[in-house]
């Protein structure tokens, strides 16, 4: 599993290397109140970065959080609730 990890890892980086390297033509993004001068490569591999993190907080808001408060309501039910049957 750690070595798939990696692989995946060093991918990743090695596309990320590969897009920057083909990219090179000079861009100013506009900020509206500053301007941005850099390479198409870096301002791609930012926006793909910034993409990535936004959906991982909306898989995060949508799906973790709901399930982590269903878990801890079903502990705490668990505690309060006696148990069903006792064996002796």
């Amino acid at each position: 599993m750690r070595l798939i990890r990696f692989l995946v890892a060093f991918a990743c980086l090695a596309l990320g290397a590969v897009v920057g390297a083909l990219n090179r033509q000079l861009i100013s993004i506009d900020l509206g109140v500053v301007h941005v001068p850099t390479n198409l490569g870096i301002a791609l591999i930012v926006a793909l970065l910034i993409g990535v993190l936004i959906g991982g907080l909306a898989i995060g808001a949508s799906l973790v959080l709901p399930l982590r408060r269903r878990l801890a309501r079903a502990e705490r039910q668990q505690r309060v609730a006696p148990p069903l049957e006792s064996r002796d």
